[in-house]
């Protein structure tokens, strides 16, 4: 099949090389006094597999939908490719994909006609969105369900199909909101391949997760996020020496250092004395 694509504290600049794909300054979100996201500056490059990591509530879904224009910012700026969102978001838009965290999908289209349908949005002639669909079909493993209406499909076949329907117009960037939450296994592979092969290509992928084994696993950088703010940013090496910790550790704990047992909790001491 053709490819859908083609070809990390402070400030957390990408490496020096070419303008970055992703670029916050001072972005903030309140909502009626209660900071969601406050001051986070952040860059991310062409061909990266960029993690952005929180626990549960700590600003990664707000992040995501003020970069790709759903959420105007309280203060600060999104830069997408050097442009606005919200100045260009036709231009912007052409040149990403987006798969959030509640799959939308149209229940009573089949997997073939919601591919086919997103092409057509996409601005791709009615031919070249077929053409793409069934390209499509193979490479996620869906061929078998392409004619079943999409709410027939498991969890994990609502995600691949949602990843195609972001990748049918070829974008240049990946934004992914917990795209492994709630599925199997061998959906998680089947996806993680699909994405290794598009960051191989060139394409660049802004992954939000809590999941710190399937992070390290697929990252080239991360950046910790914690009740809106940035605690840490950089390589797998550079997270756990920011962190104090050597080598071996692993990102659940350099993640655990660095957003400390706050994040996790306190009381209930009862339950383990």
């Amino acid at each position: 099949m053709r490819s859908p694509g083609g070809p990390g504290e402070g400030g957390a600049a990408a490496p020096q090389g070419p303008a970055p794909l992703v670029r916050f300054e001072s972005l903030t979100k309140r909502y009626e006094g209660t900071v969601a996201v406050e001051d986070l500056d952040l860059e991310v490059g062409p061909g990266e597999f960029f993690g952005f990591l929180g626990p549960n509530g700590a600003g990664k879904s707000t992040t995501i939908k003020m970069a790709i224009g759903l959420l105007r910012p309280t203060s600060g700026r999104v830069r997408l490719f050097g442009m606005d969102p919200y100045e260009s978001p036709l231009e912007v838009k052409a040149r990403i994909g987006v798969v959030p965290e509640d799959v939308p999908l149209y229940d009573r289209l089949t997997g073939r006609e919601s591919l086919e349908f997103a092409g057509r949005l996409q601005m791709l002639e009615r031919g070249e969105a077929a053409r793409r669909a069934e390209d499509l079909l193979d490479w996620l493993g869906l061929r078998e369900a392409a004619a079943s209406q999409v709410v027939d499909y498991s969890q994990g076949m609502r995600k691949k199909l949602a990843l195609g329907c972001a990748l049918i117009h070829r974008p240049r960037l990946l934004f992914l909101d917990e795209p492994f939450s709630g599925i199997d296994p061998i959906a998680v592979k089947s996806i993680k391949d699909v994405l290794a092969h598009m960051v191989r290509e060139g394409v660049t992928v802004f992954f939000s997760s809590h999941v710190m084994e399937l992070a390290e696993r697929l990252c080239t950088r991360a950046a910790i996020l914690h009740k809106g703010r940035l605690r840490a940013a950089g390589t797998m090496g550079e997270l756990r020496s920011a962190a104090g910790l050597d080598g071996a550790a692993s990102l659940e704990d350099v993640f655990v250092k660095t957003v400390g047992a706050e994040a996790l909790g306190g009381g209930a001491g009862w339950l383990v004395s």
